[in-house]
């Protein structure tokens, strides 16, 4: 692999800004209504896709890109192309709609798996779920290794040297290839589009349909759907889909008096005297 570089494939998501929430962000059901908050590329998938420029910077190599998602995901897909990405898919199809982590990573798993990586990198979690989860199933569903939280890789051969935050320090691993990386923040930022790139894709789209060859200019982005990579369908959507929001709950955090309780044992006694005064404790 040292000679003829790695194949990097970044799952990337566009995502409702999730900053910009209001009273019209949910539907009754429970999902997000993604037409009332404006879509942006996914922060943490911004580094994933940093990692796999800087490995092919380093080594040579490819970096393909994957979004499952409506048409509208092509923004992104062309800010990865004008940032670096040699290759662009977006898995787009109805009976994707609704699925939870569990069959997002399985509808991603048969992607990943059809473009034979060396190397995954997804962010460590979007930011319209949190869970964390689509990552680490990937890597199940694929039988990849599978590191968290990548601060640094370097590659060796067919293995990598990685450093991951482990909350209480950070950790080195030497990892065998083919293996998936979540990337959080820290490893640095997305480096900004290139001019010539930007020239090239403003006006990449899809469909070039059914695992068309991608081609450069206005065509850079090749379409998929569930039948092209072999699902299964009642792995996607709803029927693959076991997790039911059962109710969506607004918080407003409200300000008011306050205390300060001075850190020392008359202090926390005398807090403690009063909790029991007013029968919160005891």
């Amino acid at each position: 692999m040292k000679n003829k570089g790695y194949h990097s494939v970044v799952c990337i998501k566009q995502v409702p800004d999730t900053k910009k929430v209001t009273g019209e962000a949910m539907k009754a059901d429970g999902t997000i209504n993604r037409a009332a908050l404006p879509a942006i590329f996914n922060p943490e998938d911004k580094c994933a896709l940093e990692a796999a420029l800087r490995v092919k910077e380093k080594c040579g190599g490819t970096v393909s890109v994957v979004t499952m998602g409506l048409p509208k995901a092509c923004d992104i897909l062309r800010v990865a192309l004008m940032c670096g990405a040699d290759r662009a898919y977006l898995l787009t199809d109805r009976r994707a709609a609704g699925s939870d982590t569990l069959a997002t990573s399985y509808i991603l798993s048969r992607a990943v798996g059809s473009l034979k990586p060396d190397l995954v990198f997804c962010g460590r979690q979007a930011i319209d779920g949190d869970t964390a989860q689509v990552g680490p199933q990937i890597a199940e569903k694929l039988d990849f290794a599978a590191i968290t939280y990548l601060e640094d890789i370097e590659m060796d051969g067919d293995h990598a040297i990685v450093t991951r935050d482990i909350g209480t320090g950070v950790e080195k691993d030497r990892v065998k290839l083919p293996a998936l990386f979540t990337v959080t923040d820290r490893f640095g930022e997305l480096r900004p589009m290139d001019v010539r790139r930007v020239m090239k894709y403003k006006r990449a789209k899809a469909p070039v349909e059914n695992g068309g060859v991608a081609m450069e200019g206005d065509l850079a982005i090749t379409q998929l759907s569930c039948d092209d990579v072999g699902c299964e369908s009642d792995r996607c959507g709803f029927a693959g889909s076991p997790t039911n929001v059962n109710k969506i709950v607004s918080v407003v955090l409200a300000g008011g008096d306050f205390k300060e309780i001075p850190a020392s044992e008359e202090g926390v006694r005398g807090l403690v005297a009063e909790l029991v005064a007013d029968h919160t404790i005891g």
